[in-house]
């Protein structure tokens, strides 16, 4: 399992699932409430999917990634842009895929962990 800093191949994916999902109302039909959904959420992703890159012994940097994929899922019903099909269908795909990468590296974050703490 990859503990060193910039290798984690879900982190990087996080990364860009993030900045996909907050560049695509450039090209998708949006409302104010989508933007700010994939814009904010998408910008947050990737934001920790560095902060996972930088630090991969940090467990609760791909728990926020599953919420955040939580959230993007969610944001089509709660915000209401739900009969926005490319904009709601960006946040269901971009939202799954942000849980599967983020608890796809909970195990390596956490064997990281451990074995830090054993350390000491």
């Amino acid at each position: 399992m990859t503990t060193r800093s910039w290798q984690r191949w879900q982190d990087w994916a996080a990364v860009v699932i993030g900045v996909l999902a907050a560049l695509s109302p450039l090209v998708l039909t949006v409302d104010a409430a989508a933007v700010w959904a994939l814009v904010v959420l998408g910008v947050l992703l990737a934001a920790t999917g560095l902060w996972s890159l930088g630090a991969p012994r940090s467990v609760a940097s791909e728990y926020v990634h599953a919420v955040l994929g939580v959230l993007l899922f969610i944001s089509p019903w709660v915000l209401g842009y739900g009969d926005l099909l490319a904009a709601s269908w960006t946040s269901w795909v971009a939202g799954v895929l942000a849980v599967v990468v983020g608890l796809t590296a909970v195990p390596a974050a956490q064997h990281g962990h451990s074995g830090l703490t054993a350390q000491h």
